[in-house]
């Protein structure tokens, strides 16, 4: 029976991937072809192409690194696939209003921490914003986020699981970010449709 439950699961998470890239009104900026171009970088995490990911596992300064989109959104929807260490902290930081100091705190954070050291807004959680109990785990397999962002509404979907639904005003509009902090982060897609 469990068996038969992974592999339901396992059918779900990739019907729900693949029906984001068939869908119109999708914008691609990150995949296996496309890379760096479609971002800016800010600050200095080791950012590259490799193995049909970009990747990062090293910084030089004690700030975290990002992509930063090269638009601004205000209602959309994200996917994004990415593959992170056990000891990654990463997430993917939506409006972010102030774009000299992406933090938690200018920017809606969707985290991806397993070892956080508070779990209450580890993976799949909204920091500051919406814990979520039990904290999921993507250490060390690939795993998908899907982010709707509509008015005030903050949807999080964790490989086919809702872990969050909330309302908050605070950040109206803006560019977002994935973010490299921590262990070893892989982005091989990241999807965005404006709504």
């Amino acid at each position: 029976m469990q068996r038969i439950l992974l592999l339901i699961g396992v059918f779900a998470v990739v019907l729900a991937a693949t029906s984001c890239a068939t869908q119109p009104g999708w914008t691609t900026l990150l995949d296996g072809e496309k890379g760096l171009e479609n971002w800016i970088r800010v600050t200095d995490a080791n950012w590259r192409a490799a193995d049909g990911a970009i990747q990062a596992d090293a910084k030089t300064d004690k700030a975290s690194g990002f992509l930063l989109s090269r638009n601004a959104y205000t209602d959309f929807q994200i996917h994004a696939e990415f593959w992170v260490s056990d000891d990654a902290n990463s997430g993917i930081f939506l409006r972010c209003e102030d774009v000299k100091e992406i933090t938690d705190k200018s920017c809606y954070e969707a985290n991806i921490f397993d070892q956080r050291p508070d779990p209450t807004y580890g993976t799949g959680a909204l920091v500051g914003v919406a814990a979520v109990v039990p904290m999921p785990k993507a250490g060390g397999k690939w795993s998908t986020y899907d982010i709707t962002v509509k008015g005030t509404q903050i949807t999080l979907v964790f490989n086919g699981v809702k872990t969050v639904d909330v309302r908050d005003s605070r950040h109206a509009s803006g560019p977002f970010a994935p973010q490299y902090a921590a262990g070893v982060v892989k982005f091989r897609k990241v999807q965005i449709r404006p709504i």
